[in-house]
């Protein structure tokens, strides 16, 4: 599977950004995808992940503010984040398993292996 992140940038707090990750390679490892961002010093962190069925699953902090859908043919996965907040600055990182979604869509990033290079969003107050 190649990831390809992009649609990153610099905002103003309350402004929105959508991210894109182009998708490639068998698509049964593309069952299960998510958003991922490390912001600096910090650990890597679930944002949001959908599975094959386009159920969905939020971190708290971005629920309401942020969606995750895919596309029709299912080779690209959406991140539309409104309301950033300078919290949210991180590198933002696209991911995709064919298994991990097996209970849910999962926000733990040890369970993908598939991972896109990342594409840096910075909100400034």
């Amino acid at each position: 599977v190649h990831l390809v992140e992009s649609g990153g940038g610099s905002v103003q707090a309350g402004g929105s950004l959508r991210l894109s990750c182009a998708a490639s390679g068998y698509p049964e490892n593309r069952n299960c995808m998510g958003w991922f961002r490390q912001a600096s010093g910090k650990e890597r962190e679930g944002v949001a992940a959908i599975d094959s069925d386009g159920r969905t699953r939020y971190l708290n902090s971005v629920k309401g503010r942020f969606t995750i859908s895919k596309s029709n043919d299912k080779t690209t996965l959406y991140l539309q984040m409104n309301s950033l907040k300078p919290e949210d600055t991180a590198m933002y990182y696209c991911a995709a398993d064919p298994l991990a979604c097996a209970f849910g869509p999962p926000l733990n990033p040890a369970v993908f292996d598939y991972w896109g290079q990342g594409t840096q969003v910075t909100v400034s107050s």
